[in-house]
């Protein structure tokens, strides 16, 4: 598990981070996402101890990351933007020197091999490094993260120059590795977030702004949700039986299809789930409902907005 605290950085008189508060837990795969220049990579630095908060702890299954440095940094695997790789060395050699650095403890041929065999670097293991395409060398950085099998591993922006095919491959990595890892996974890519992560976080100008499971981030913002309908029946009647399900905050009828076909936008309070109700109510009024889908926010919709209200109150002087 990881904890961070009120976590500050100060950069002369700029704050670069502002009083960051989350945990990690075991087994989660976290998405920590942002604009460029939004706090990230300094959190991220952070947390593995690279560098020191001006305020705040971090602590990693319960060690202070600066209290108790060696403890903790030794249940961490880190993997930079840029892979810290010795690019004249192969791919075996590199991983045998950063396990003696590392001082791991577990039988060193056999580690190696399985480590290897994990991140699917076995067949390329006697190249030298620099021959490697940028999808094995950020392979070869996932190695060494995951030497010594730490239980956190720390991977900033892990798919950055790397091609689709390469993306999606290091995408399925990261997800089996969440089977035995707790694992932060720093990105501005959507779209990496979203297929990957149990949960987000998202930092704007250094602060975060939100907090949740990636499937409830857009209701989450809103504090609604949104449920589309295509319904058969007469307006006034649909609209009244919508209107009068326990937890619906508003009806809106956007537009006919036909005489008597209509699609209508129900917004109906965050926590709850309407659908049956709303099936009931219709078919007690005689209405038929031809589709029903989720009409909330794209993740890429509630993301923006996140940014720009930030932005915004930053403009201004308003602070949360």
């Amino acid at each position: 598990m990881v904890e961070v605290k009120n976590l500050t950085k100060r950069f002369g008189g700029i704050k670069a981070v502002d009083d960051i508060t989350f945990t990690a837990n075991d087994g989660e795969i976290l998405g920590f996402l942002g604009p460029n220049g939004a706090g990230k990579s300094t959190t991220m630095n952070m947390i593995t101890g690279y560098i020191s908060s001006t305020s705040g702890t971090v602590t990693i299954d319960g060690y202070d990351i600066l209290e108790n440095p060696k403890e903790a940094k030794s249940r961490i695997g880190y993997l930079p933007e840029i892979p810290p790789l010795y690019v004249d060395m192969t791919v075996r050699k590199y991983l045998e020197f950063m396990f003696d650095l590392k001082k791991v403890s577990l039988p060193k041929v056999e580690h190696i091999s399985e480590v290897m065999n994990l991140v699917g670097l076995t067949a390329v293991q006697d190249r030298i490094i620099k021959h490697l395409s940028k999808g094995y060398k950020q392979r070869v950085g996932f190695a060494q993260a995951l030497l010594g099998n730490p239980p956190v591993l720390i991977l900033d922006e892990p798919t950055v120059g790397l091609d689709p095919k390469q993306i999606i491959e290091i995408r399925n990595l990261i997800k089996s590795l969440g089977k035995k890892h707790t694992v932060i996974f720093s990105s501005h890519v959507l779209s990496e977030i979203s297929a990957t992560c149990d949960r987000i976080i998202v930092i704007s100008n250094g602060k975060l702004v939100a907090d949740a499971k990636t499937s409830e981030l857009s209701s989450s913002i809103s504090g609604e949700q949104k449920l589309a309908l295509e319904i058969e029946g007469t307006q006034s009647v649909v609209l009244n039986g919508l209107k009068n399900i326990p937890g619906v905050i508003r009806v809106k009828k956007l537009r006919d299809l036909n005489e008597s076909l209509g699609r209508y936008v129900v917004e109906y309070q965050n926590g709850i789930d309407i659908r049956r109700e709303v099936f009931n109510a219709m078919a007690r009024n005689n209405c038929t409902i031809l589709d029903m889908q989720s009409g909330n926010e794209t993740l890429e919709e509630a993301f923006l907005k996140l940014v720009t209200q930030d932005q915004t109150q930053k403009s201004t002087g308003g602070r949360k």
